[in-house]
């Protein structure tokens, strides 16, 4: 067969039922194979950073490998933020590039790109395969090293003439990548170390990210939370991990998180990290960070150890068998309430520290589509949410409940705009049955719009609910606040383009919301119409994201909602 041929058949043998991408020059030879026939469903995006978000979003909705296709030059160009997307949100992710022919590479032939050059420092790994004989070899190590240890993006870059050649295929059973050896189990005695800090402790806390969803390993973190009765923080990236329902939830912490879950964190005397990076978006200023805390830190990647916040207990290993080691460790060393004060102390913070914003001033607010949101779905356990960058993301994460791992998707370290409608389509990809909901932003929005089509025509339905409030809304408020109210370049409108003609455009259902009034009737319709669909919600402009810690401020340096200040810009 040939080695387009040998490409379709080894995705076929890893168990891939979809991929995503767009063809062109390069790459031609593997879609006509795909037109000879394959049991691979191809999902035709729009723009290739579409297709690469499709990916993510389908891997991190079923906890599989993402597959993204595109030809050489500027389509593997496109690829490049989906790929650094990935590559700091650890998502298995296999892109697979046509490249000019081998006799060209080197010449600046047309459409030749260094793809594998490009993505040196943004991949686990990458191979441009020269024999067509390397083929199936290659492809079974990319899915190796892309779904284990640490989960990321690799790629795959065949000229177009390896796609062309002849090979006997044979499918390794075994992959052989000598340098490869991610741990495989974690340290028993530090693991015991570990067990006798959070033992000792009064105020224990698990301060969890995504490592967790990637390591499948939730269930063993809710029993180990709920043998030792101690509160969890979630991520961004972990957000679902643990049920946000659950009494030990407490919250999530970070730049916007509430005031309340970031005095647990900060006021705990054991941090238990787990699959988490203590990234800046959490920590603040570093060396006000909890500075009385003694910290276990539990990672896959022996990389993120002590690399932001000294491990006064490193443990490196898969976070599966670790967590459910850890619980035995602790169940061994009876803790009968020994966290109950420290656990009243958290619910009192709660109540004194709540989420709050002004109802005034005749406009409808976003944080109010979120909580219409959030009562319109509850009790099912079939939506899926993810989102775009910016406000409306940090509004989701704060009024949207999650309770399973892998419902809730969205951006994290690269903070991608544009990320939240293929997410989207790769998500309803992966999970046909759920319903797939798509909060995002006008700026975001008009970033991958054009992928409402791949939606459409795909049948892949999507509810996209846009809190519009006619600006890029995160850079006003931060123009706002520390640039003395110099508002530069940031005016979007809420009318152009009109959102829900241009969803009709593209055969979706379009629906516009200017009241609150009109809100949970337009939202109910779109979630219940089976079609994809784009809801309009025009929101107050002048709304800012509260709680918020300033950059580099430390993390007890919260800055809440004040009535007063609403009260100043109504009356401006």
């Amino acid at each position: 067969m040939t080695g387009a041929d040998a490409i379709l058949r080894a995705l076929e043998a890893e168990g891939v039922e979809v991929v995503f991408g767009l063809p062109g020059g390069s790459i031609l030879p593997l879609y006509d194979a795909m037109a000879r026939g394959t049991t691979v469903r191809h999902v035709l995006a729009r723009h290739e950073q579409g297709a690469g978000h499709m990916a993510e979003g389908y891997a991190r909705a079923s906890g599989r490998v993402g597959v993204a296709i595109a030809t050489s030059g500027p389509g593997a160009t496109n690829l490049v933020t989906p790929i650094a997307d990935a590559w700091m949100d650890s998502t298995p992710l296999v892109c697979i590039t046509g490249q000019v022919r081998s006799s060209l590479i080197g010449t600046d032939a047309f459409q030749e790109c260094d793809i594998t050059g490009i993505t040196i420092p943004i991949v686990k790994h990458s191979w441009l395969v020269q024999d067509v004989e390397e083929l199936p070899h290659v492809l079974k190590a990319a899915f190796h090293v892309a779904r284990t240890g640490r989960c990321g993006p690799v790629l795959v870059d065949v000229p177009r003439d390896v796609q062309e050649a002849e090979l006997d295929f044979s499918y390794p059973d075994e992959v052989s990548l000598p340098g490869w050896k991610p741990p495989r189990r974690g340290n028993s005695r530090q693991i015991a170390a570990a067990a006798q800090a959070v033992a000792a402790a009064e105020r224990p806390i698990l301060y969890v990210g995504g490592g967790v969803v990637n390591a499948d390993a939730t269930a063993e973190l809710r029993a180990l939370a709920e043998t030792a009765r101690i509160p969890v923080v979630t991520t961004l990236m972990a957000k679902g991990a643990f049920p946000e329902s659950h009494e030990l939830h407490a919250g999530s912490p970070g730049m916007h998180g509430p005031k309340w879950s970031n005095w647990a964190l900060n006021k705990a005397d054991v941090i238990v990290a787990v699959g988490a990076r203590f990234d800046d978006r959490v920590t603040g200023k570093v060396s006000a960070f909890a500075p009385g805390a003694l910290v276990v830190h539990l990672d896959i990647d022996a990389a993120e150890i002590s690399k932001i916040r000294h491990a006064d207990v490193p443990v490196v290993g898969p976070l599966k068998p670790v967590l459910a080691e850890l619980a035995r460790e602790l169940g061994a060393r009876a803790l009968p309430g020994r966290t109950d004060a420290w656990l009243a102390q958290i619910a009192q913070w709660r109540e004194q520290f709540p989420l709050r914003y002004g109802r005034d001033g005749g406009q409808l607010k976003p944080q109010r589509v979120l909580e219409t949101l959030r009562d319109l779905t509850a009790g099912r356990d079939d939506v899926v949410w993810t989102t775009g960058v910016g406000q409306h993301q940090m509004w989701a994460m704060q009024y949207l409940e999650c309770d399973r791992p892998r419902s809730f998707i969205t951006s994290g370290g690269l903070g991608t705009m544009g990320y939240g409608v293929p997410a989207a389509i790769g998500a309803k990809a992966a999970r046909p049955d759920a319903t797939v909901v798509c909060v995002d932003g006008d700026g975001c929005f008009q970033m991958t719009s054009q992928e409402l089509a791949t939606a459409v025509l795909e049948e892949l339905p999507i509810v996209v609910v846009i809190v519009n409030n006619g600006y890029l809304g995160m850079v006003r408020q931060w123009q706002d606040m520390f640039f003395e109210e110099r508002f530069s370049q940031i005016h979007l409108t809420h009318a152009v383009p009109d959102y829900a003609q241009l969803a009709r455009a593209y055969g979706a259902v379009g629906l516009t919301v200017e009241s609150e009034e009109e809100l949970e009737g337009a939202l109910a319709e779109a979630l219940a119409c089976g079609r994809t669909a784009v809801v309009d919600c025009r929101v107050d402009p002048r709304e800012h994201c509260f709680p918020m810690i300033p950059a580099g401020a430390a993390a007890l340096d919260v800055i809440e909602y004040a009535p007063e200040r609403d009260a100043e810009a109504l009356a401006l």
